[in-house]
């Protein structure tokens, strides 16, 4: 882990494991010279250890990517830095409110107070670094002409769907308007009044079929095992894309000679790409509304894990297990979709669309397939953590998660609702722990 504090705030964070081929994801100082990159160490950490460090973190929130096949700094070495330059890097990093309930996590923990709350009051002055006013701009990319697209490989785009019609056809109409043109469409219609007609009539190479069991991850494995094309693109039934969709996704792949590709998704029409999205990075999460990948992934580790049926984080999984067995992962703000999050139909339907959030009362917070795979990848310890830092933010219902005044209402009403709390939280940890025992279930792909 790149700095020992952020098991407290990023704890089932990708980049926490060390992968099994490491593409400089955190550059050293020579690395970046030697890739033409300006460095300056951040002089008010106390060790050189913690100097180099930042350094690294720096360039891979700027949006460096490294071309060579070198290693680059080794930040899965467990070292110890000051307490000091642990809250240093918290607030470079970090809103003061994370920071400070990293202090008050620690003092209940046990850990020496006096050295703490000294090492927090004398770094009140560093401000939180904006690294998306000083990215690493990509040049060639616009210039860039791809070789892969000239080829025409094959693509298969991926779409499930649950009661969604009205919405599948703009996705249909998006992907008939498509520059490019040498790709299929299959749909896993999962609808309760399927209509046959629906897909009469498209100009595409279509595939459909129904299936009768509600089961996302089920429907997503079974299109993948009968893709006709080298790359599989996995779409929702509720987005909106520009025509140039496939074409940024297969130029981003070549030019980065990369595994995967992570379009951005926007929530509303016209909105701009968030900032930490807004330029080419390493992606640390898998969306399967919005991506491209090598089929050859699928062939080697396995397809979704279906312990995430009707749950949350299945998506996630995979995109932890590629990243752990090596592949190229990298953010793409060039293929952008509109995803709609309709209230009706998909996910929200057939089981729980909010990981942290229990349709009842007395549900289990958050679903038990988020802990599976906290734990799972991550331990026990590390889910505690996630647990701590996840549910005050998940105590604000979704469609006001960024309110201020609900999320200091929130805290205000924790000691009110602590024993619901933590019986939901019980109780997704009991059910978790049945999925540990009962194993993944990664169906091979044939």
């Amino acid at each position: 882990m790149i700095f020992n504090f952020l098991k407290y705030l990023k704890p089932i964070w990708y980049f926490n494991l060390r992968p099994s081929t490491d593409f400089c994801y955190f550059p050293t100082e020579t690395q970046l010279k030697e890739a033409g990159i300006g460095v300056l160490k951040d002089e008010r950490y106390l060790s050189d250890d913690a100097k180099v460090r930042d350094l690294g973190w720096t360039a891979f929130q700027r949006g460096f990517i490294s071309k060579t096949n070198e290693k680059g700094l080794d930040v899965w070495q467990n070292i110890k830095v000051p307490i000091y330059d642990e809250y240093v890097f918290l607030r470079k990093n970090f809103h003061w409110a994370w920071v400070t309930y990293v202090l008050f996590l620690r003092i209940i923990m046990l850990h020496n107070p006096f050295v703490d709350i000294k090492s927090f009051l004398k770094t009140r002055s560093v401000k939180r670094v904006d690294f998306s006013k000083d990215v690493i701009i990509s040049n060639d990319y616009e210039n860039f002409h791809s070789q892969l697209i000239n080829s025409k490989p094959f693509v298969s785009v991926v779409i499930p769907t649950l009661n969604r019609y009205q919405y599948l056809k703009d996705v249909l109409r998006d992907l008939e308007n498509q520059t490019y043109k040498n790709f299929e469409v299959i749909v896993v219609d999962q609808t309760d009044d399927f209509r046959e007609d629906f897909y009469k009539g498209w100009n595409l190479d279509l595939k459909y079929w129904f299936q009768e069991e509600k089961a996302l991850w089920r429907a997503r494995n079974e299109a993948i095992q009968s893709a006709k094309g080298d790359y599989i693109l996995l779409y929702d039934d509720d987005s909106l894309i520009e025509s140039n969709w496939i074409v940024e996704h297969l130029k981003t792949i070549d030019f980065f000679d990369a595994d995967l590709s992570s379009g951005v998704s926007i929530s509303t029409v016209g909105a701009d790409v968030p900032k930490h999205y807004s330029y080419f990075r390493w992606s640390d999460q898998l969306d399967t509304g919005n991506v491209l990948l090598k089929k050859e992934i699928f062939k080697n580790i396995g397809l979704f894990d279906r312990q995430f049926e009707k749950q949350r984080m299945g998506d996630g999984e995979f995109g932890l297990r590629a990243y752990l067995h090596g592949y190229k992962n990298i953010s793409n703000p060039k293929a952008k979709r509109i995803h709609l999050k309709v209230g009706e139909g998909g996910l929200r339907q057939m089981g729980s669309w909010d990981g942290w959030r229990p349709k009842k009362l007395f549900g289990p917070r958050p679903v038990p397939s988020v802990l599976y795979l906290s734990r799972k990848y991550f331990g026990n310890k590390f889910s505690i953590f996630y647990i701590f830092s996840a549910i005050l933010p998940s105590l604000i219902p979704y469609k006001f998660k960024g309110n201020k005044f609900l999320k200091g209402l929130s805290f205000l009403l924790i000691p009110f609702l602590l024993p619901l709390v933590i019986y939901q939280v019980g109780k997704s940890w009991n059910f978790s722990t049945k999925k540990i025992i009962e194993g993944e279930k990664i169906e091979s792909y044939i």
